[in-house]
């Protein structure tokens, strides 16, 4: 269904006048710090941004509830779907869900998390907030405090212009995103679900209907230490390092061969991190580094795992040393694939509702990066689509900012899904 002109009028006047008053609720919300550390294995800090959503929402006269994030229900979600990350600590760090009782009508769950990464680089303070020539500046602004407070606000327009709810809409703020998806996890562990789910994430207004899995893998090899100048006596860690290396990247070029999917690239392995040796003068006695490794769907998890496990010990195997000394490797972080038929009910309406908000086309198109649609649609088998303001390069990066017209954009373009996914009678 398409929205009366006499509503979407009212929905783009109201737009107009409180836009200070949304754009100020986010500015709000940039400025808690709420990082994780260690990639969540350390802890985060979400609090700070949990408590501020909490007041908000329920002044909006929403139905709250903090829900703590255990270890349990993490690895329950491993046994029972292969997913999560166990051993972070857990130690105040909660989800926070607001449901808004509606109509008779189809419900629907917005998913954002409230959790960014550390700043790194930046040339102003991440924390405090500030809007130049259209963009607003700020730690987590586009990743994800933008998608997470528009959908806040599309539920707000909607009560400012006072068109009531067709259906039940949740929010659902989440922790430990950055650290695998364990706030989602946790949430649909407990039994969140709705008819249709829409993820926030920065997709600069496109919609997304599919996503890469990914598999983070530490590789460390031995040698034996001595003298630099006595190198023929020991054994270098780190040349025999880029052995390994030279495998895996033989087993992406076979991949990029292999594997395709629409709307995605290819899959690839990343080495990210080398750590080893203390000093040029001595031969490394131990070397290790981490990859990051992208798989499309339609490729079985366990059988990549054992790719890369057979590309290291079949590498292995023709060295001297590494044959009697091979490497050891553990998975550190996972996340597996999602794809959604681009013309299942909900995308189309999610589509038509989009481009009607945003007056343009809307592309559909899939994600090289992983986020927790894989889980609503995997575990929780909801209808599940990724849109949201900003630009994917923006995530994780020095001085990231949002464009302030995208994030009105995406409010209004919210209101009109609720409106449009409520009101479906089929």
């Amino acid at each position: 269904m398409s929205l009366p002109e006499a509503v979407r009028g009212a929905l783009r006047r109201t737009l107009a006048e409180r836009r200070e008053e949304y754009l100020a609720r986010l500015t709000d919300l940039v400025a808690r710090d709420t990082r994780v550390l260690d990639h969540g294995v350390g802890g985060g800090r979400e609090a700070a941004g949990q408590e501020y959503l909490e007041e908000l929402l329920t002044r909006m006269g929403a139905r709250v509830e903090r829900e703590p994030l255990e270890e349990e229900a993490i690895r329950e979600g491993m046994r029972l779907h292969g997913e999560g990350n166990p051993g972070h600590d857990l130690t105040d760090r909660w989800n926070l869900s607001a449901l808004f009782p509606g109509g008779n009508g189809p419900s629907l769950l917005f998913d954002g998390h409230v959790d960014t990464m550390p700043p790194d680089g930046w040339t102003r303070d991440p924390l405090t907030p500030s809007v130049e020539e259209g963009r607003l500046y700020g730690l987590g602004a586009c990743d994800m405090k933008g998608g997470l407070m528009a959908a806040c606000m599309a539920v707000k327009l909607l009560k400012d212009t006072g068109i009531p709810l067709p259906g039940d809409v949740k929010i659902l703020s989440v922790a430990d995103e950055e650290g695998g998806g364990n706030g989602t996890l946790c949430a649909l562990m407990r039994g969140h679900r709705a008819e249709g789910a829409l993820v926030c994430e920065p997709t600069s207004g496109a919609l997304t209907v599919a996503h890469m899995g990914f598999l983070f893998f530490r590789v460390t090899v031995s040698g034996v230490s001595l003298h630099s100048g006595e190198k023929w006596k020991g054994v270098n860690a780190i040349e025999k390092a880029v052995l390994l290396m030279e495998a895996l990247r033989d087993l992406e070029h076979r991949w990029l061969l292999e594997h395709r999917r629409p709307l995605l690239p290819p899959p690839n392995i990343n080495v990210g991190v080398i750590e080893g040796g203390t000093a040029g003068s001595t031969v490394p006695d131990r070397c290790s580094f981490t990859l990051c490794l992208h798989y499309l769907p339609g490729m079985d998890r366990d059988e990549v795992v054992r790719e890369v496990e057979e590309a290291l010990m079949r590498r292995s195997a023709g060295d001297a040393w590494l044959a009697d000394h091979p490497p050891r490797w553990e998975i550190t972080q996972e996340g597996r694939p999602f794809e959604m038929d681009r013309n299942h009910p909900f995308v189309e309406i999610l589509r038509s509702a989009a481009a009607d908000a945003l007056e343009r086309e809307v592309p559909v198109v899939g994600s090289p990066a992983g986020n927790d649609a894989r889980l609503l649609r995997n575990i929780g088998g909801m209808p599940t689509a990724i849109l949201g303001p900003g630009p994917l390069e923006n995530c994780h990066m020095p001085d990231e900012w949002l464009p302030v017209e995208e994030y009105l954009g995406c409010i209004l373009a919210y209101a009109t899904l609720i409106l449009e996914w409520g009101g479906r009678t089929e």
